[in-house]
């Protein structure tokens, strides 16, 4: 669980085009569907 939360944190880090923080979390959302769908 440790390294996905860092993994998730790192790439909110890293994405560019994000000048709110709304988007910042769309983002991260969608990362993390991502990330849940190939743990599936």
């Amino acid at each position: 669980m440790k390294p996905m939360i860092a993994v998730l944190i790192a790439a909110a880090l890293t994405l560019a085009g994000c000048n709110t923080m709304q988007g910042l979390g769309q983002d991260i959302e969608k990362l993390g569907d991502k990330i849940q769908k190939k743990a599936e």
